[in-house]
């Protein structure tokens, strides 16, 4: 699951690593620059243009997928004490 920029880095970098693919070969994909996909990787890029990062998801053959978000542990442990409804 991704939650920060950090996470969509190092996702990006382990899939583009898996792919045998350099960072230059990647950004020649992408046509991005090779420095735009290091900062990217490092998540020291949090306000990169959502179109490049698509982009260079596309080049890896990565598609980014929402889905909700599962429950935060604050709402599971309201639900234990909220009382029953009234019928």
């Amino acid at each position: 699951m991704l939650t920060t920029v950090r996470d969509l880095g190092a996702a990006v970098r382990d899939a583009r690593r898996r792919a045998g693919l350099t960072q230059q070969a990647l950004a020649d994909r992408a046509g991005v620059p090779r420095q735009w996909v290091s900062r990217l990787e490092t998540g020291s890029n949090p306000g990169a243009e959502f179109r490049k990062v698509l982009d260079l998801l596309a080049a890896l053959d990565l598609v980014l997928a929402l889905e909700p978000a599962p429950p935060h542990e604050d709402d599971l442990f309201d639900d234990l004490f909220e009382s029953p409804s009234s019928s």
